[in-house]
């Protein structure tokens, strides 16, 4: 039987797997929708992505009636995590708008490994062998997807691609950071939304591109969609440790095939497919690991 601690932790792990799946989701709908609005400016498209993300947070914050306090000590890693956060953000719409979406995703998709790395540096929260194996085989399977060339990887979109992957990685570190210190998850995605609002601002007012009805009404879905993500991911690291949910990230790139299917009417070839085989069987042989390593360690 479990103590009560092991029970409360698994029930954490469950309910940040589920927040990942979630927040992998929005997020890959809101890449279609970036797609979707056209050639609009990155920072233009960051900034309506984050306005409804901050409008949402003081909603909540404001009928909550949570008090707008952090730690003092804490204050240094919500800049951290807005900073870092705002980079991954950028350089994943620039990567968007300028490369195949699925070669964008994918290049992305190095954040949980990223992120795990950082923990383990940072929080010292120390991923097993099986976990860093099962992780390099998800990342294996993200390779197959995205068939990579010499030329294609030292390319200055594919460059700033993974700069966002590994930014991301070192934001949701920080995300961690502040859930284990309490700190509450709606203030953490006011203070990034409004940070990404403000630095996007200047490019916004000396360089704003006219835009359709038609692409405001996919910028803000877009928004819409990375609410729900920015919500959900946070509220899974702040659950659980990077190396038990990160993996759970790459579920994105199965959710990106069906949307690019049924949208951009994208076919994936076979070795995409084996990809995608990979990233399912890693993941679900880490929720058995967690699951048995969960009871050696209560026994």
């Amino acid at each position: 039987s479990y103590c009560p601690c092991e029970v409360e932790k698994m029930r954490q792990r469950t309910k940040g797997i589920c927040f990942m799946l979630c927040s992998a989701l929005c997020f890959s709908i809101m890449n279609a929708f970036v797609r979707l609005s056209g050639d609009i400016p990155s920072m233009q498209k960051m900034f309506f992505r984050n306005l409804i993300s901050l409008m949402a947070a003081l909603f909540l914050i404001q009928r909550e009636k949570i008090p707008i306090r952090v730690p003092r000590s804490q204050w240094k890693h919500l800049f951290s995590r807005s900073f870092f956060g705002t980079v991954g953000v950028f350089c994943n719409f620039y990567a968007v708008d300028h490369m195949l979406l699925s070669d964008a995703t994918m290049l992305n998709k190095m954040s949980p490994f990223f992120a795990m790395l950082f923990s383990a540096w940072l929080l010292r929260e120390g991923a097993t062998a099986v976990q860093v194996l099962l992780s390099c085989a998800a990342l294996g399977g993200c390779v197959f997807i995205l068939k990579p060339t010499v030329s294609g990887m030292i390319s200055p979109s594919a460059l700033v691609a993974l700069l966002g992957g590994l930014t991301a990685g070192l934001a949701y570190t920080e995300v961690r950071i502040l859930g284990v210190s309490k700190v509450n998850k709606d203030l953490i995605i006011l203070f990034f939304s409004l940070f990404s609002c403000l630095a996007a601002l200047p490019f916004l007012v000396f360089g704003y591109t006219p835009m359709t009805p038609g692409q405001l009404v996919f910028l803000l879905l877009a928004g819409t969609a990375a609410t729900g993500g920015q919500f959900c991911i946070t509220s899974a690291y702040c659950c659980a440790p990077a190396s038990e949910v990160a993996v759970y990230d790459y579920s994105q790139i199965l959710f990106a095939a069906v949307l690019g299917y049924v949208i951009f009417h994208q076919i994936p070839d076979m070795l995409s497919v084996t990809g995608y085989v990979i990233i399912c069987a890693a993941a679900a042989a880490m929720t058995l690991y967690n699951i048995r390593l969960c009871g050696t360690r209560s026994a």
